[in-house]
């Protein structure tokens, strides 16, 4: 029999992990985006990375309709930013300061480093869907990274 689902909830909380907002656009360019800390590198040639997307999120559809999305990463400062994106419902980018990258798709300001994708393939993962990004821009600023481990947000020393 499976981990029961809030015990594998607990036992994975102990691997911290960085967090990152997940950006698209709808097919009429309204952006969308995510809290999202289940994300991972996962080829250098090509340039692929992986993002996993729980298919009863507001913005799900978006992701397969736009073929585009960016991994924002967040600095340290930016708790609030991820706060706002982890809950379902309103205008998550009102009063969020971002432009627009070479894809279209919004990079955050103030974000640690961002990676601008375009769907290379996507896998069913049981309640999520697992997007697989080839990665065709990315770009990084000096700052301490955001940290989510045992229920929280940490920081980190240099």
């Amino acid at each position: 029999m499976p981990i029961e689902r809030n015990e594998l909830r607990r036992v994975m909380g102990h691997f911290p992990t960085g967090v990152t907002v997940i950006t698209t656009t709808s097919k009429d360019g309204q952006p969308f985006g995510l809290t999202a800390n289940a994300f991972t590198s996962v080829s250098l040639d090509p340039p692929l990375l992986l993002i996993s997307v729980d298919k009863k999120a507001e913005s799900y559809q978006h992701f397969e309709d736009s073929k585009v999305f960016n991994v924002n990463f967040l600095s340290e400062d930016q708790e609030a930013l991820s706060r706002k994106f982890a809950v379902s419902g309103g205008d998550k980018f009102k009063g969020v300061a971002y432009r627009s990258g070479t894809n279209g798709v919004p990079i955050l300001e103030g974000a640690l480093a961002c990676m601008e994708c375009r769907l290379y393939a996507v896998y069913d993962g049981g309640d999520h869907t697992l997007f697989l990004g080839e990665i065709m821009q990315a770009e990084t600023r000096e700052a301490k990274p955001l940290v989510f481990h045992r229920g929280g947000y940490k920081t980190i020393g240099d």
